[in-house]
């Protein structure tokens, strides 16, 4: 892999210690058939990649917990999988009691879904919905947006693209559901532990311009 070796340590730091070897034979056979290198193969060969899966981790649009204004309790999947449906929870950091149920941090990343699990560690389970009034629930991530395109907009509602419809809850119940987006309801306004405002601007100038 050459240079693009230093990739795979910056995202898994455990193999940069791990001994591959000798390959000296290998480099020797690839020096003799004249063989291109690592860099030519991801130009000319994979140069579609780098669009899926690039080699740094785009930095996230927000990340952490997910409060909401109306009932101050927070998003909690609870470590569920496929199928789980988010719900609404005390949040942990208010001193919610037996943290190590819950599942409260999450990332806004640069694929425009929402994932489990903090900015370098998330889980391959995404937020999902298929209606203007289904409830919001985990499936596996497939990175073709579709039910999966979310977006933080400026009134801090969370904004399905497929059903033109917003993340609601009924605090009572604590149940969160899409619903016909009402900028001025509370129960639809979401408020992210850490947001990257130059990230969040660059999402919506393209949502705009598109």
């Amino acid at each position: 892999m050459d240079e693009f070796a230093e990739y795979v340590y910056q995202r898994r730091p455990e193999y940069r210690h791990l001994s591959t070897g000798d390959i000296s034979a290998q480099k020797e056979l690839r020096k003799h058939l004249k063989c291109k290198d690592f860099k030519w193969f991801m130009a000319a060969v994979a140069w579609d990649v780098p669009k899926y899966f690039p080699p740094v981790e785009p930095p996230p649009a927000s990340w952490g917990e997910i409060r909401n204004v109306a009932a101050n309790l927070c998003m909690d999947s609870k470590h569920g999988g496929t199928g789980t449906e988010l719900r609404l929870d005390i949040c942990v950091k208010d001193g919610s009691e037996r943290t190590w149920s819950h599942e409260q941090l999450f990332t806004f990343g640069w694929r425009e879904d929402i994932r489990p699990g903090e900015p370098l560690h998330t889980r391959k389970f995404c937020f999902d919905a298929i209606s203007h009034s289904s409830p919001v629930t985990l499936y596996d991530c497939h990175g073709m947006k579709g039910n999966q395109h979310w977006s933080y907009r400026k009134d801090k509602t969370l904004f399905h693209t497929v059903s033109v419809s917003c993340i609601d809850c009924n605090p009572a119940e604590k149940k969160i559901f899409m619903n016909r987006c009402d900028p001025l309801s509370e129960t639809q306004q979401w408020i992210f532990e850490h947001i990257n405002m130059t990230v969040i601007e660059k999402i919506i100038s393209k949502e705009t311009s598109s």
